[in-house]
């Protein structure tokens, strides 16, 4: 106690004393520290590259909360893929390279431009998809054409659907735009902080009456690695369950809603330009065009088993969502470059974003999602 009291004695001198020579000396060196350290900030400011904002400006995210979209009607729908050549001469010329990513889904193609194609040429490209399920186009010129072109395409494909909560394309609602930079991730918003990972299965948009088939989706900036899509296929995953089984799902319903996804953006603030929907679809449903059948249930969207017991619906959903998440022998990761355009079929597939790159780094991409038909029960 004594050596505190000296201790605060000796410190209350030294207010009323001229500063030492160590305390110059301590004051210099502090100073030089600090405008060292002004200065190296200063040349990293300097050498480090100023952000210029996003490549395609045009594309950056537009919220109108005043923006309101009237209910969805059905509409009469042909699949495209029903008039397509099964050889697809129109798409797979002879400069055309392809390669499967998977046995089951994912077909990288390269050497043909979707912007280029014919009329025939898009009746095969809407076969091939959902053939393969999921198709990556490399090098494709198909973000430079401008937003009438790529919305005249993706039409042929579908009525385009307009998101009730996304970012869109100011003046386009038919852009549903992917953006994250360091100032923004609604992504981590929509799906809480508190996840362990943030894997969110999902087939888009699946509580419409008329649920998206050949969906388009084409990168503006993109991380050197990271930010890629996983994607799985629910045909395969539909296959791999026993005769039994299979039988037992089909004739099911499940309800699909759009609830969660409205209520969310009004508590942020965010737009909600069409009421909500639920919707019933098909446990299992079948393409109009190949025949084949896949589940459709979502974690994303899908809530519940018409006819079933809370808990009885709980019990097989979750052994179902578990089934298609662990399914790694029927998924594959999708990597992207701007420039890359992927098409899929939104009916045969389910997918998820990967936020596995730095938060600084800006990704920017946009989809555009034509609807199909009802969901043809199996």
């Amino acid at each position: 106690m004594s050596g505190s009291l000296n201790v605060f004695s000796i410190e209350a001198n030294h207010t009323s004393m001229a500063p030492s020579v160590a305390e110059k000396v301590e004051d210099v060196v502090n100073g030089t520290v600090a405008s060292l350290k002004q200065e190296s900030q200063g040349k990293e400011a300097e050498l480090a590259p100023k952000d210029k904002g996003p490549s395609y400006p045009f594309y950056y995210p537009h919220f109108d909360v005043s923006e309101k979209f009237p209910p969805t009607e059905i509409f009469e729908f042909t699949d495209p893929g029903t008039r397509a050549d099964p050889k697809k001469p129109h798409l797979l010329g002879p400069n055309t390279k392809t390669k499967d990513v998977s046995p089951y889904l994912g077909t990288e193609i390269s050497g043909v431009q979707i912007s280029e194609l014919t009329k025939e040429g898009l009746d095969e490209l809407a076969l091939y998809a959902a053939e393969r399920k999921v198709l990556l186009f490399r090098d494709q010129n198909f973000k430079d054409i401008g937003p009438e072109k790529q919305i005249e395409i993706a039409k042929h494909f579908g009525p385009i659907q307009k998101h009730p909560t996304s970012g869109n394309a100011k003046g386009y609602p038919e852009f549903h735009v992917v953006y994250r930079d360091a100032d923004h991730d609604r992504f981590r918003e929509y799906l809480g902080g508190d996840r362990i990972n943030h894997t969110s299965w999902h087939s888009d948009v699946s509580y419409e009456k008329q649920t998206p088939g050949t969906t388009f989706f084409f990168i503006l900036d993109q991380p050197e690695s990271g930010g890629d899509t996983l994607f799985l296929s629910q045909a395969e995953a539909y296959r791999r369950l026993s005769p039994e089984f299979q039988k037992r799902l089909e004739g099911l319903r499940a309800v699909h809603s759009a609830v969660a996804q409205a209520e969310h953006s009004r508590q942020r603030g965010g737009p909600v330009r069409r009421e909500p929907v639920e919707t019933e679809h098909p446990v299992v449903r079948q393409h109009p065009v190949t025949g084949e059948k896949a589940l459709y249930v979502n974690q994303g969207f899908t809530r519940r088993i018409v006819g079933y017991k809370v808990e009885e619906s709980e019990y097989l959903l979750k052994f179902l969502y578990d089934h298609i998440s662990k399914g790694s022998d029927f998924q594959i990761r999708a990597t992207y470059e701007p420039g890359t355009v992927v098409v899929w079929d939104n009916r045969l597939t389910a997918h998820s974003a990967t936020g596995d790159f730095d938060k600084a780094i800006r990704r920017h991409a946009v989809r555009l999602t034509p609807q199909a038909e009802v969901p043809i029960p199996a």
